[in-house]
């Protein structure tokens, strides 16, 4: 019952809240984890097997660490006082969550766009996506806004928010670092094609089940929002394979249906076009109060889903 109460605290506190950046985070430590054990671990001229083998002993190391820590300090918590885990529980869900900063980024963007600050809308855009911004026009701009707001909707919200509901803690924090793992060395490139192939596979792993809970509460969310439902169904039914990742597309094809707009389609990276297949039907411009639109199904989509894990836990406990 406790972890259920602070399932439902912490994810008020991020939505209320978000994260204050004068706060250390523990997927900052996360993050400088992995960098230390890869200068310590890879070598670029070890052999393919050698680099594979080099990942996957970084992978084991960061997730057991990113899940005993948590374990240690909650048990630790718990032998004190149930009162006192119960708070550092509320304190570690609220920090696995991100929907309240992801929203607050996209929304800088739909601000520069609504002032007419096309390169201010650029500059803040580049600072959650990873494509080129500097060629990109308002249609555009607003695209991979919401592309990356229903993207992280199951990265940064929902499927942390699943794996706590499921195991606490420390199994949220398990989640985000192969998450981390995966942004930070995921790449198919010469530096980590074998390095971070690890990393990668396990990322889409973790993320199969909730990429596709995730879209299907965003068509449930359409709904309540009354948004196009039925074309986030049908979209999501159509689109959600069109991707290299097999869960990237699941979000993003549901919220492309739910707008009435076409994501995806070429982009470039670091000065590399990169062709991506499209989501969704052209059947409107894409305007900058799509961004916002995104945000608010997003939102509806995590709230239905922490609805479920509350119940969840509850009838567990109960039972």
């Amino acid at each position: 019952m406790l972890t259920a109460a602070a399932l439902a605290v912490g994810f008020l506190l991020d939505c209320l809240l978000g994260d204050p950046r004068w706060l250390p985070h523990p997927v900052r430590a996360i993050g400088g984890l992995i960098a230390g054990l890869e200068k310590l671990l890879r070598r670029p001229a070890a052999s393919p097997a050698g680099q594979l083998a080099a990942g996957a002993l970084l992978w084991c190391l960061v997730a057991g660490a990113s899940f005993a820590v948590p374990l240690a300090l909650v048990w630790a918590a718990g032998s004190v006082s149930p009162w006192l885990r119960f708070a550092l529980e509320s304190v570690m869900i609220y920090q696995l969550l991100a929907a309240r900063d992801l929203v607050r980024e996209s929304m800088r963007v739909h601000d520069r766009l609504a002032a007419g600050d096309l390169p201010g809308a650029r500059q803040a855009l580049s600072m959650i996506v990873g494509r080129d911004t500097d060629q990109l026009d308002e249609g555009k701009i607003t695209c991979a806004a919401v592309e990356t707001v229903a993207e992280n909707a199951s990265d940064g919200v929902i499927a942390p928010l699943l794996f706590a509901a499921v195991g606490g803690p420390a199994l949220g924090f398990l989640y985000k670092a192969v998450n981390t793992m995966d942004s930070m060395l995921g790449y198919r490139n010469e530096k980590y094609l074998y390095f971070g192939r690890v990393s990668a596979r396990m990322d889409d792993a973790f993320n199969f089940l909730p990429a596709r809970i995730s879209a299907l509460a965003m068509v449930l969310a359409a709904f309540l929002l009354r948004m196009d439902a039925r074309g986030a169904w049908s979209i999501w039914r159509r689109d959600r394979k069109n991707h290299k990742s097999p869960n990237s597309a699941q979000t993003e094809s549901a919220c492309a249906g739910a707008l009435g707009i076409r994501l995806g389609g070429p982009s470039r990276y670091f000065g590399q076009l990169v062709e991506k297949p499209y989501l969704g039907d052209d059947r409107r411009p894409p305007c900058r109060e799509d961004i916002p639109r995104a945000g608010r199904l997003m939102y509806a989509a995590a709230v239905i889903v922490w609805l479920c894990c509350l119940a969840a836990r509850i009838a567990a406990a109960i039972w």
